[in-house]
C-alpha cells in the first residue's frame, strides 16, 4: 500500500499508478453530487443538453454538506452510500469520468464499467465528515440550487484523503 498524491483533472497515468488499498490525496477542483443531482444530470443528457460541467477526467464526491458554521467554508460532509448513484454511473463513466468517491459497495455493472473505462472508485471514511471538510478550501453551487444540500457543487480541495476500493 502506498500514498499517491494526485491533482485534478485526473490523467489516465494517475489512475494507472493506483492499486486497491492505496491511499490517495486529491488536490484541485472536484465536484460534489448526490443521487438527486445525478438523476438531473442524466435527464439533462437524455434531453440532448450539455451537463453543467465536463465530466471528462474529473472527480465526483458523493456527498451533501451540512450547513456551515460562521467562518467555515463548508459544513461537515461525509460520503453518502454510493449504490444510490449506480443507475447513473456507467453513463458518466462512458463520458470520461475518472474518479468517484463514496462509501459502500458498487453494483456489478458499475464495477465492469469502471474497469472498461479505466476509472477508479475511492472510499472516504463514513462518520468523518467534519475531518473531510477540513480538506475543502472553497465551494460553489454550479447547478440545481433548488436541491439544497444535494445541489451540484464545485469544490477546491487540498490533500483530500481516500482509499482505492475498485480499479
Amino acid at each position: 500500500m502506498k500514498t499517491i498524491p494526485i491533482k485534478t483533472p485526473v490523467s489516465k497515468e494517475d489512475v494507472e499508478k493506483m492499486s486497491t488499498g492505496d491511499k490517495v490525496l486529491i488536490s484541485g477542483y472536484i465536484y460534489m453530487a448526490r443521487d438527486a443531482a445525478h438523476k438531473r444530470m442524466i435527464e439533462t443528457l437524455n434531453k440532448g443538453d450539455n451537463l453543467p460541467f465536463d465530466v471528462s477526467n474529473q472527480v465526483i464526491y458523493y456527498a451533501g454538506p451540512c450547513p456551515n458554521k460562521p467562518g467555515q467554508v463548508i459544513g461537515s460532509c461525509g460520503p453518502t452510500t454510493s449504490y444510490r448513484m449506480d443507475a447513473y454511473t456507467p453513463t458518466l463513466l462512458d463520458l470520461g469520468l475518472k474518479v468517484m468517491i463514496g462509501k459502500g459497495e458498487r453494483s456489478e455493472d458499475v464495477v465492469t464499467s469502471i474497469k472498461k473505462n479505466g476509472a477508479v472508485y475511492l472510499g472516504a471514511t463514513g462518520g468523518a465528515g467534519a475531518l473531510l471538510a477540513k480538506s475543502i478550501k472553497s465551494q460553489e453551487i454550479i447547478a440545481y440550487d433548488d436541491l439544497g444540500a444535494e445541489a451540484l457543487r464545485k469544490l477546491y480541495v487540498e490533500d483530500f484523503p481516500a482509499i482505492v476500493l475498485v480499479k
